[in-house]
């Protein structure tokens, strides 16, 4: 049964979406990545016959595979996937950005835009096999510009991937994908393997090891987040339907047993409704055994004295995805400053996003939202500036510079700029 607490009673700690995982898994995950710096493809194989029960004849999905996969999936499934690819573009088109160029007085300054040349991309296929997150780490790479795009997920028993996924990256442009799960995919594209390339970034969310692993090789590429369990906060008024919203908690709840969903309201009454329907819409999910363990372990409902508390309260908790089901959406999203994707209204559930809308559902969690953002283009690209200087216009400047440099005891940098003029100084 969901917990019920009055916001005045609560203590810090329920400010948190979900305990902190006690979980170590650091040094099994370093051990992992060295076996495959050490042993390449080999600790691939064996690790895909030890953890995912499959002996591998080959790593990479073949073009037999994907032909395969496009006959094996519904052919309807295969236009809404087209479709959200579609609406997934739409929307990552429009934060490409451009450099820019300043010229003054014979000075220019600039700023070019480079897509990432290699990423890599992670797609879970643990408890639940996830299309559309092949959708949403590849079509902003492949927006952004970036040469090569492959992607890993781990295979089945039968040593095949999910069709659905397979169609997936195909409508989506990914180059190559692998048949490799775990740290060790992780590892792999970190430090690339006869098969596997190394790529210069890895985006893309997984369990625990997973997470892990992108920690432990950051520095040697970049990664995109570490993101922890899915989480939901629901900002609700008198307004709101119990039963969209016990629908939209349980939505989250489903993912795994550390999800975590929050209620947050200003009516005891509609708290109770929404806590009686959930119980009711558990009893008929297919996944009720992770959904009851995730509301009994991390859900909560908080009853505030008003809607403009319950704000506070999210922007506190800072939610991967939050719902505000009140009666003016857009003049409460004006309040929001922390939260990773925010749906609007009561005919707006947390599925349009990750399906369909063409926001994107890679997203901060823990809290994390404080301080980053959804995946989107702009992880796909980095940027190089640019200085010119002419002879004048250093003249102008180079004492101002010297006496900086001066400031700061660095007596070499000084120097670089007065020996050009050193015989006009005589």
């Amino acid at each position: 049964m969901i917990r019920i607490l009055d916001f005045n009673e609560i203590s810090p700690s329920e400010f948190f979406l979900r305990p902190k995982e006690k979980t170590d898994v650091s040094s099994t995950v370093k051990d992992i990545i060295n076996e495959v710096i050490t042993n390449g493809d080999k600790a691939l194989y064996a690790y895909a016959e030890k953890f995912d029960g499959v002996k591998l004849d080959s790593l990479v999905v073949s073009e037999e595979e994907f032909e395969e996969a496009f006959k094996l999936v519904d052919p309807k499934l295969i236009e809404v996937i087209k479709t959200a690819c579609e609406n997934i573009s739409a929307f990552h088109k429009k934060q490409l950005r451009k450099g820019f160029k300043l010229n003054k007085n014979g000075v220019i300054t600039g700023q070019k835009i480079i897509p990432i040349e290699k990423v890599g991309l992670y797609v879970p296929g643990g408890t639940a096999s996830y299309p559309s997150t092949v959708l949403m780490d590849a079509v902003p790479a492949k927006i952004a510009g970036c040469k090569k795009v492959v992607m890993v997920t781990p295979p089945k028993k039968d040593g095949k991937i999910n069709p659905a996924v397979l169609v997936s990256a195909k409508i989506a442009g990914v180059d190559t994908v692998y048949k490799v799960g775990g740290a060790q995919a992780v590892a792999a594209l970190a430090y690339g393997t006869e098969t596997v390339v190394k790529v210069d970034k890895i985006v893309g969310p997984g369990n625990v090891f997973v997470a892990e692993a992108k920690r432990q090789v950051f520095g040697e590429v970049s990664i995109d987040m570490i993101a922890g369990p899915s989480e939901i906060m629901v900002v609700a008024d008198s307004t709101a339907n119990a039963k969209f919203v016990a629908a939209d908690m349980l939505s989250q709840a489903e993912h795994d047993k550390n999800a975590s969903a929050v209620l947050v309201t200003n009516s005891l009454d509609f708290a109770k409704e929404v806590s009686s329907e959930i119980e009711k819409q558990l009893a008929v999910l297919d996944r009720e055994n992770i959904a009851r363990a995730s509301i009994d372990g991390n859900g909560k409902i908080i009853v505030t004295k008003d809607i403009e508390l319950a704000i506070q309260v999210a922007n506190k908790i800072a939610p991967e995805h939050l719902e505000l089901c009140v009666k003016n959406p857009f003049d409460a999203l004006e309040k929001i400053t922390n939260a990773g994707s925010v749906f609007l209204g009561n005919f707006c559930p947390e599925a349009t996003g990750d399906y369909y809308a063409g926001t994107n559902h890679t997203l901060p969690t823990s809290g994390t939202a404080r301080f980053s953002s959804p995946l989107s283009v702009d992880d796909f690209i980095k940027k190089t500036q640019y200085i010119y200087y002419d002879e004048k216009a250093l003249k102008k400047v180079y004492k101002d510079i010297d006496l900086f440099a001066k400031t700061e005891g660095l007596t070499a940098h000084a120097k670089s700029v007065t020996v050009r003029f050193e015989n006009e100084d005589e």
